[in-house]
């Protein structure tokens, strides 16, 4: 499949090291959207750091071009994410993806997709796993273990919340594993997702209260 051949060649361009640390503002993208629809609710929140404050929300109803299957999830999804940030007032300086990163057979998923087509940092935040075995993650908060896939470590699992299921977080695009993580324990205020993550699955599910004023709100 030409999708498969072309996961194999770009993810040969992904970075997955460095550290990102000159961040202002954070966003975080989710799609909302049944296996067998056809159209789907995309959203992108933006957020001030490290206040966390809502600086801008987006969404867009849009049909779905690409069938469900499990490790295409980007041709699916990531063209109404790139159509909706080019739309947003203010760009974040990452980006959280409700989805995998590195973390998928061919190290080549949403996150990492659109990472490299924004170029910009990403992070895949998925709440299941696509791919890879790991050990029994602790039940105490920021409890971790190892995401491998073969001999390589692809991805971190990682209980952000005790008593919570834990997420399972991997690099997209120009950030390293170690710092992917931290970012995400740094983002979360008490919940089981990182709060931009949260609030954008919210807003995807039409589930977001907010005076519409902020929506296009812009920084200075």
């Amino acid at each position: 499949m030409q999708a498969i051949a072309l996961q194999r060649e770009l993810a040969r361009e992904i970075v997955t090291s460095g550290e990102v640390r000159d961040v202002h503002l954070l966003g975080g993208a989710d799609i909302s959207a049944s296996r067998g629809s056809r159209t789907a609710r995309t959203a992108i929140v933006v957020l001030s750091f490290p206040e966390l404050d809502i600086v801008e929300v987006k969404t867009l109803e849009s049909d779905l071009c690409f069938p469900y299957i499990p490790g295409l999830l980007s041709f699916r999804e990531a063209p109404p994410i790139l159509e909706l940030f080019g739309k947003l007032q203010n760009k974040p300086d990452l980006l959280f993806v409700d989805g995998q990163g590195t973390a998928h057979p061919r190290r080549l998923g949403i996150a990492s997709h659109l990472g490299l087509w924004l170029d910009i940092p990403t992070i895949g935040c998925a709440k299941s796993r696509l791919c890879g075995v790991h050990a029994e993650v602790g039940l105490a908060a920021g409890s971790r273990e190892e995401l491998k896939y073969g001999e390589d470590v692809i991805g971190e699992v990682v209980r952000t919340r005790a008593g919570s299921k834990p997420l399972y977080i991997s690099p997209g695009h120009r950030i390293s594993l170690e710092n992917s993580v931290w970012w995400v324990m740094s983002c979360t205020k008490g919940y089981r997702l990182p709060e931009m993550s949260r609030l954008a699955h919210l807003a995807a599910g039409g589930n977001l209260p907010l005076n519409k004023n902020i929506c296009n709100r812009a920084v200075s």
